[in-house]
């Protein structure tokens, strides 16, 4: 974990353990999305058919769950990158209460139904895994595929990491929490270590439920993540 630290990751977990019976991180029964933004309402710029294409490729922290149009990670993250100069088309490909292993099975399928080759593939999942106490050598196995396919394919990654909440144990934790820096060094990818750093330790970036970020939030992991896409991203973006 970056700055959050374990402290302030214990809120999180006090979360996680009251709504570990929910089984998945975002169901299929979600409220109506948030539509209060009025800085999201703005119209963005047009991005070029020729940009180049990033697919955030996750869970529900990815899918802008509970948020209106503009208000998820994909849109908010390219207009981060577009308000350093970087013009690139950022396509939402998360999935609310996607294990790994759904998310290894329909990788394939985004991929091959991409309008273009992805200049980079953002790739966050395992918090679902975690939520239904699913084994850990389950979640590194799955995880492990998606990257040895991703680079079959030569695209780049930007592997985001999830922690184990302290409520599920240190034997638990011992085997979670290091696959994400793990498979990051065995597969040479970029690597930003916990998703919800600097945001789930500020109420005022949380919804209601403690577990997903709002639309101030996840601009929060935009501007995180940003710096890293625009070093993955060619030059003449």
């Amino acid at each position: 974990m970056r700055t959050a630290g374990w402290r302030s990751f214990a809120i999180y977990g006090c979360a996680i353990a009251l709504c570990q019976p929910l089984a998945a991180c975002g169901s299929a029964e979600q409220p109506p999305a948030s539509t209060n933004d009025k800085a999201a309402a703005k119209k963005a710029p047009a991005i070029p058919a020729n940009a180049p294409l990033v697919i955030a490729f996750g869970d529900s922290l990815y899918a802008g769950y509970q948020l209106g149009p503009k208000e998820g990670l994909a849109p908010q993250l390219q207009a981060a990158l577009g308000e350093d100069g970087v013009v690139a088309r950022v396509q939402n490909a998360g999935v609310s209460g996607d294990t790994t292993a759904a998310g290894r099975q329909r990788l394939a399928y985004v991929l091959g139904n991409a309008k273009a080759k992805p200049a980079l593939v953002i790739l966050g999942l395992g918090g679902n895994d975690m939520l239904r106490g699913i084994g850990p050598d389950q979640t590194r196995a799955n995880l492990d595929a998606m990257l040895a396919e991703l680079k079959k394919r030569e695209i780049p990654v930007l592997l985001t990491g999830m922690m184990a909440a302290p409520n599920l144990g240190s034997d638990y934790a011992n085997k979670f929490n290091p696959i994400y820096p793990e498979l990051a060094s065995k597969y040479e990818v970029s690597f930003y270590p916990f998703i919800l750093d600097n945001v789930v330790t500020d109420k005022a970036l949380m919804l209601g439920d403690n577990l997903h970020p709002n639309a101030k939030g996840v601009k929060v992991v935009a501007e995180g993540l940003a710096p890293l896409v625009e070093q993955a991203l060619p030059e003449a973006s």
